[in-house]
């Protein structure tokens, strides 16, 4: 394989002082992005782009039917993005309700963004630190698979609707198709979908069935994998290229880019939320 579909900025960005001073000031407001901007150069890069790391253990190859490509925002960007997931007097950020029909959702005219996954693939978890600058946004975690029954609407300011969708496989709720199928289907708003894969065992058969809807009904979606830090550097490099292979043969309406992140409750709150700015939240806008 080739390691050429793996570069990312980050070194051109460490390269330029006045361009981190910015950021600083920029951020001096929001806690979390300036500790992570005060971490030593490996420890933030390590947070940020958790793929670099892979980088090294990709050897030339002539063949070049492959290209992996990881998501890569500059340091402006994961700015931008924690300042619009914090809550404040003019961004209000909560819940707003849950149901289990889609004649029964909240009929809003932001766009929508929606989160769905196989149960215990860390849904929740990836959620509740989005929401980790809106303390009083209460996301419910549970070690239980299966623990989201409904469809629950969260309010992100001005700008988008986050839709927690109930997990698949395990414990799904017996009507589980109906409701999810419905949504992805009718749901007019509906600009993005987050479909979170356990990059521990890969896409499994229960994948297939959201993987399907979305391309039935031509939706745009990421693939996001999860708990990056559960596998070794060589186990987590292959799932990531047969990911990337199923993704540029088998779909047509999912992005290129994969989303990495981490067993999000083993690590502090605010480093957690910085990293999923990196990630995840930005490519919304």
């Amino acid at each position: 394989m080739t390691a050429r579909g793996l570069r990312l900025p980050t070194g051109k960005l460490l390269k330029r002082p006045a361009a981190l001073g910015r950021v600083n000031r920029a951020c001096s407001t929001f806690q979390t992005f300036a500790e992570v901007l005060r971490l030593p150069t490996r420890r933030m890069t390590k947070l940020a782009f958790p793929l670099q790391e892979l980088q090294r253990q990709l050897t030339p190859d002539s063949r070049l039917d492959l290209h992996v490509k990881t998501f890569d925002p500059s340091l402006e960007d994961i700015s931008k993005a924690e300042s619009i997931f914090t809550a404040t007097g003019r961004n209000r950020i909560e819940y707003l309700s849950s149901a289990v029909r889609l004649d029964h959702a909240p009929d809003l005219p932001h766009p929508e963004v929606c989160f769905i996954g196989r149960s215990n693939v860390g849904k929740s978890s990836l959620i509740k630190a989005l929401f980790s600058l809106a303390p009083e946004v209460e996301v419910r975690v549970s070690k239980k698979p299966g623990h989201t029954k409904k469809m629950n609407f969260f309010k992100v300011g001005k700008y988008f609707t986050l839709v927690d969708m109930p997990g698949y496989g395990y414990r799904a709720p017996e009507d589980f198709v109906d409701m999810v199928e419905t949504y992805l289907k009718e749901r007019r708003n509906l600009m993005r979908t987050f479909l979170l894969v356990d990059s521990v065992v890969g896409i499994q058969k229960t994948d297939s069935i959201a993987i399907g809807m979305c391309e039935e009904f031509a939706l745009p979606y990421v693939m996001v994998l999860t708990k990056i830090d559960k596998s070794s550097r060589g186990h987590l490099l292959k799932q990531v290229l047969q990911i990337q292979k199923f993704v540029d043969t088998e779909t047509q309406g999912c992005f290129p880019q994969l989303f990495p992140i981490r067993l999000l409750l083993d690590l502090p709150c605010s480093l957690a939320q910085s990293e999923i700015s990196a990630e995840v939240k930005t490519f919304t806008f």
